[in-house]
Formats: structure tokens, sequence, C-alpha cells
């Protein structure tokens, strides 16, 4: 009996399409992630850091992970997620929407550390609170860069999907001369 390879592939079209939303909010994402900036260009946490830029990198990182949240959602209601490759893609996807949920929260604890740098006056509370800002906002950048690569990884995995699809191409005709002479 011949496995019905068909039925455990998700349909083109609708590959093309996740592989769209994805490129979208990759793009999105390098976007956000040049912005992402918290040390001056010697590489030292600004005396008063930017609490609105901060707050934009949470609000960036919260907006990216809604829309691999609704992209994760909308597939799971999809009827390609319980075959073999569509539960593939529902854990990729899952993995990216917790990836990015994280992000987020690490950019607003990087800014309610900005907000209290100023008002140390203690040497050794500024260091520490700047050495906090340095790893919350790593923590979120590294969060937002595992998602990008996860979606390039879920991308390719997407590509070999659409090529799986259908029967493979004949191979192209061989030229009328070449047949005539063998037979001759």
């Amino acid at each position: 009996m011949k496995p019905d390879f068909q039925r455990d592939l998700i349909p083109r079209d609708e590959v093309l399409q996740l592989i769209g939303a994805l490129n979208v909010m990759k793009d999105k994402l390098l976007n956000a992630a040049q912005q992402w900036e918290l040390l001056d260009e010697y590489g030292h946490v600004p005396a008063a850091p930017s609490y609105a830029a901060l707050l934009q990198h949470a609000t960036d990182a919260q907006d990216l992970s809604r829309d691999v949240l609704r992209l994760t959602a909308d597939f799971a209601r999809s009827p390609h997620h319980n075959t073999r490759a569509g539960s593939t893609v529902l854990k990729h996807l899952g993995t990216a929407a917790t990836m990015s949920s994280h992000a987020a929260p690490h950019f607003t604890e990087t800014a309610e550390h900005a907000l209290a740098l100023p008002r140390s006056a203690n040497p050794t509370d500024r260091r520490h609170l700047a050495n906090r800002m340095v790893i919350d906002h790593a923590s979120a950048r590294r969060d937002a860069a595992k998602e990008l690569d996860d979606h390039l990884g879920f991308q390719r995995f997407l590509a070999t999907l659409t090529r799986q699809e259908g029967p493979p191409a004949p191979p192209p005709p061989r030229p009328a001369s070449l047949r005539r002479s063998r037979g001759r």
C-alpha cells in the first residue's frame, strides 16, 4: 500500500502565505533590532538613559510578540495543524511565540532600572543598576535574535514542504536528432 504523503503536507498556497507572514515579521524584527541600542559609542551605559526610548524597545518587542502569537493561534486553528508537517510547523511557531514573549519584559525591566539610575547617589548602586540594565537589555535582544533564528530555520523547513508537494517534474525531452541517430 502506497502511503498518502499529500495528506501529511500543507497546501502550497498556505505554506507560501505562512512564509510571507514570517518574512514580514522578520523584516520588522530586523528593523527594530537596529533601533534597540542601550550602550553609547564607547560601550558604556549612558549616565541618563532615555526611559522613553527603552519603553519604545519594549513596545516594539510587544508588537512583534503579538504578531507571532496571532500567527501561531491562526495556524493552530487551521485544519493542517494536526498533520505530520503541521505539527512540526506548530512546534516552531510555539517556540517563536515563547521566545518573543520573553523580550518585552526584559526591555521593560531595563527601562525601570533607567529611571532609578540618575537618582542613585551610591556608586556601587549605580554600577549594579547599570549592570542589571545591560543584562536585561542583552537578554531581550537575545530573545529577539533567537526568535529571528527560529524564523529563518522555520522558513527553510517550510521551503522543503513547498518543493515536496506534487509529483516531480518530468525530465526534459531529448532532442529529436539524438533519438533518430540511435535508431539507425
